[in-house]
């Protein structure tokens, strides 16, 4: 197919009515995917669920492989280039919490449907609507529902899906759940880390400073933030989640702090890394309680500048959808594609309410206009990222 950008805005009403149709195979889709639970390596039965439902809707090289990710190809008419849209299927909630999805009149409600089970849900029903729409792309879309994206999992599937695959990936697009309008094209520098404190048993109480593992947990965080950090480039540290202890009148001999060190540049993460590291051992020599530092997770800045025709292309379709684009860095799979030098953006589906709780809700009416951005930019990537419209 040959398109021009405005030629793709101009078939937004179309694309629409399209989305429209098939709005309740994707309300079923995410109903039945959003109550498959898939904590950070359990992720098979949707992995299993997502290559069946590729399958069933005729995409070809359907796969899972042993990370648990699934794929499925769109084939294209010339099939020289090769787009790969991605969503990461695991969530942020256990196995045995319950995945119960209701869905009311304008709204879904249930634990993880933002992060990320319409992502998926989205990937399940590109099928269906590229039929409705009756498009035939040049360059073969593939589809993708990555594995082990959160926390420990650190984009391991994501990694192995980019490393291993055969056919070379010319452009990407992440998917979301939230939040409508999010356009993210660039990657900051990132360490996750854990901090643990571990008070022995036969720990020495008369010393100083001995008041239990929250106490030495609480001076390892004051010293983390007497640290000085740069307004240029820009540095922060996250406090993330601090757990502890067991009950009112029990001194706590375990304690742990999840943070995240974020930055312009990759330099400044590894000399925070650093200086952290070092306030680990000192507080562990001060206090003789085991202090130990875990990195997690890390990102390499980068990514395609805001004048690139993705970006571009991406920005003008989500305000010609009367949405103002939200732009910011990104930490998913995003930086993937640009530690492969891949063109890639992410964008959000929907908007909705109570973000990582059990009840968290998601508008239904926005969700048409977060996959008519989808279907659009597509359109205007199948045509050609060299194009160098104004």
């Amino acid at each position: 197919m040959t398109a021009t950008l405005e030629s793709v805005i101009d078939r937004l009403p179309q694309i629409r009515q399209a989305v429209e149709a098939v709005r309740e195979t994707l309300l079923a889709n995410l109903v039945m995917i959003g109550e498959i639970p898939a904590p950070t390596f359990s992720e098979q039965a949707r992995a299993r669920f997502l290559s069946d439902r590729f399958a069933e809707t005729g995409l070809q090289h359907v796969s899972t492989d042993e990370m648990d990710n699934a794929a499925g190809v769109i084939p294209g008419a010339e099939g020289g280039r090769n787009i790969l849209v991605v969503a990461h299927t695991d969530t942020l909630f256990a196995a045995k919490d319950d995945h119960t999805i209701s869905v009311e009149e304008d709204s879904v409600i249930g634990p993880g449907l933002g992060d990320n089970s319409l992502g998926v849900a989205v990937l399940a029903t590109m099928p269906t609507l590229m039929e409705h729409l009756d498009v035939t792309f040049n360059s073969n879309i593939v589809l993708l529902g990555s594995s082990r994206s959160h926390g420990r999992g650190d984009l391991e599937g994501m990694r192995f899906f980019m490393d291993n695959m055969k056919m070379p990936v010319t452009a990407g697009i992440c998917l979301e759940g939230v939040k409508l309008g999010r356009l993210s094209y660039c990657s900051i520098g990132m360490m996750r880390g854990e901090i643990t404190v571990s008070v022995p048993e036969e720990y020495d109480w008369t010393r100083f400073r001995a008041s239990g593992a929250i106490r030495i947990i609480n001076d390892v965080m004051n010293h983390i933030l007497a640290i000085p950090l740069p307004r240029q480039p820009r540095t922060t540290v996250l406090f993330g989640a601090i757990r502890g202890g067991a009950a009112f009148d029990v001194i706590a001999t375990h304690a742990t702090l999840q943070f995240e060190i974020r930055s312009e540049s990759a330099e400044m993460v590894q000399q925070v890394t650093r200086r952290i590291r070092d306030i680990t051992e000192e507080v562990s020599a001060e206090t003789d309680a085991v202090v130990t530092l875990d990195t997690i997770a890390h990102r390499e800045p980068g990514g395609v500048a805001f004048g690139h025709p993705i970006v571009r292309h991406a920005r003008k379709i989500i305000k010609a959808l009367d949405v103002e684009p939200r732009l910011g860095p990104s930490l998913s799979e995003l930086s993937t594609f640009i530690s492969h030098s891949v063109p890639a953006v992410t964008l959000g589906i929907t908007t909705g309410e109570r973000r990582h709780k059990a009840n968290e809700l998601l508008h239904i009416s926005p969700m048409i206009t977060g996959v008519t951005q989808l279907a659009a930019l597509l359109l205007a990537m199948d045509a050609g990222l060299e194009d160098d419209e104004a």
